[in-house]
């Protein structure tokens, strides 16, 4: 691969909607960052943190059934489809195989589309300097779009389509100016996002128990010092039953004497565990006491627990 990786563009969390004929909107789909790296030879997948995920996805290694260029990247996100809206935890089966033998059956059973929405390199040249109404027009101009590969539509009545997808519970929407530049391992107020729901990366540093089982996580984020404060617990969530088993076997293998907690005390149910494990959570809102209300469990996520801050 001639390429490499590179970190993507970020936007910034909003609560506000800009007004201007420069702004439009995009669903934001809950799903998984991915960029296709295309060098006229070979193709790979890389995430956000430029961990490959090529062989997890071969639907997306033959650009050749989606596209007319010689080379290119493209930014987009994976998703999965579960009850008719995207799933993070159904996406993250497919993201989190790491033997090649179960790619087939897994793809089967989990389908996955490629929702394109930027394009840094096309042809042998960089287009990230060009404004994103050309960066698009490019996209539309290459791209065959089929059952694996999308490419995501602007809509101008930004109130709408939030509307829109607080009708239909996604995650939310992205917000861009349409002369922006795209600026690599950059994030600024051009790329804004505004969300139906608050999510954050977490560290498991312990686990509670009931009758015997295991009933819910403990979970925790790191502050400037290094330090690991509990912020809550969360049940098993969107973990299947199987999953959650799974998780508990981990749990045990993992558990420790002393609490990684600074703020918990110990109760006769939790068993404090090192902080290995590191999930995607849902919530509501941050209490006045630095805790989730109302945590849901969307998976467990191939993420450093060093990089579970506090925002």
């Amino acid at each position: 691969m001639i390429i490499e990786p590179i970190i993507p563009f970020e936007p910034v969390s909003t609560n506000e909607i800009p007004t201007g004929k420069e702004w439009i909107a995009q669903i934001k789909w809950d799903g998984v960052r991915m960029l296709i790296y295309f060098d006229g030879e070979e193709t790979r997948l890389y995430n956000r943190k430029r961990n490959e995920r090529t062989m997890q996805y071969p639907e997306l290694t033959t650009p050749s059934t989606f596209s007319k260029a010689q080379s290119f990247i493209l930014d987009g996100e994976i998703i999965a489809i579960e009850n008719g809206v995207p799933s993070f935890h159904e996406v993250m089966k497919r993201d989190s195989i790491r033997r090649l033998d179960r790619i087939s059956s897994v793809a089967k059973k989990i389908p996955i589309t490629f929702m394109i929405f930027d394009i840094l390199y096309l042809n042998g040249n960089w287009v990230t300097d060009e404004k994103l109404s050309y960066r698009q027009s490019l996209i539309n101009d290459m791209i065959i779009p089929n059952q694996h590969i999308q490419i995501v539509p602007n809509f101008t009545d930004i109130s709408a389509l939030y509307n829109v997808a607080e009708q239909h519970h996604l995650e939310g929407i992205v917000i861009k100016n349409i002369n922006s530049s795209y600026v690599i391992n950059g994030k600024d107020q051009r790329w804004k996002k505004k969300k139906n729901y608050l999510d954050v990366n977490a560290v498991v540093g312990g686990v509670t128990y009931k009758d015997g089982a295991m009933n819910a996580l403990m979970l925790g984020l790191y502050d400037n010092n290094g330090q690991l404060w509990c912020i809550g617990n969360a049940g098993s969530g969107k973990l299947k039953a199987d999953e959650w088993r799974s998780l508990s076997i981990l749990a045990k293998k993992l558990e420790i004497t002393t609490m990684p907690f600074m703020n918990t005390k110990r109760t006769s149910n939790a068993h404090w565990l090192q902080p290995q494990l590191t999930v995607k959570v849902n919530f509501l809102e941050w209490t006045s006491n630095h805790t989730l209300r109302q945590p849901t469990i969307q998976a467990v996520i191939d993420v450093s627990p060093n990089e579970c801050v506090f925002p």
